[in-house]
């Protein structure tokens, strides 16, 4: 089964506590979710592997760690999933970026590929699935299906607000795939909304209803 780590330092919280509040504007809604979204990355590469580099400082020669590779890749779920991007590119600039586009379906539900353009090379990487918020968890194990398929294998998961129910489905279709959250909220609503959640995290995103 897959690990959930849930965030639980102070400045995450504090910042999820800013952007849940109905009085945050898009313009600083949009500025912490990408902080947020680079404090969760520090957490999701922590098990980056590393490798010894000598190097010449101005003293004298010494050996360093770097990146093992340095192959990353940072897929977002359209639209939402773009508002962590910047933020995650600021910790892990030489990653490369694709993009996942869903729809559901209104008659069965289910999530609907409309555009997928991932790096020619994303089987080789160590990739991240972002989107703000997993609610059911339809577009998001979609997501992943779509990039397994393409023979990406090594992925990770990261949001900024879950609910349980997204959480599980994802666990059950994705056992491979570790999940980053950073807050864990209640339940979900008769409408698919996560509470206390933050909204609709698109339209507050990019100031549209």
């Amino acid at each position: 089964m897959s690990k959930v780590v849930v965030m639980d330092h102070p400045l995450i919280r504090h910042k999820i506590g800013v952007i849940r509040r109905v009085e945050t504007g898009s313009r600083d809604f949009r500025a912490m979710i990408g902080e947020i979204a680079s404090l969760i990355t520090y957490e999701a590469t922590k098990n980056l592997k590393l490798q010894d580099v000598e190097i010449e400082t101005p003293i004298c020669k010494t050996v360093v760690k770097e990146l093992a590779g340095k192959k990353m890749a940072i897929i977002p779920i359209l639209r939402a999933g773009l508002g962590m991007v910047d933020g995650m590119l600021a910790m892990i600039p030489s990653a490369k970026v694709g993009h996942i586009g869903l729809y559901r379906n209104e008659e069965t539900l289910e999530p609907v590929e409309y555009y997928c353009k991932i790096p020619a090379d994303c089987s080789e990487r160590d990739v991240f699935v972002v989107d703000p918020m997993l609610a059911t968890g339809g577009s998001s194990v979609a997501a992943i299906q779509m990039l397994k398929d393409r023979g990406v294998q090594n992925i990770r998961f990261l949001c900024i607000i879950a609910a349980p129910e997204g959480v599980k489905r994802m666990q059950e279709a994705h056992p491979d795939v570790d999940i980053y959250v950073g807050a864990l909220d209640e339940h979900l609503n008769e409408h698919g909304y996560i509470v206390p959640g933050l909204g609709d995290a698109g339209d507050r995103i990019f100031g549209t209803k």
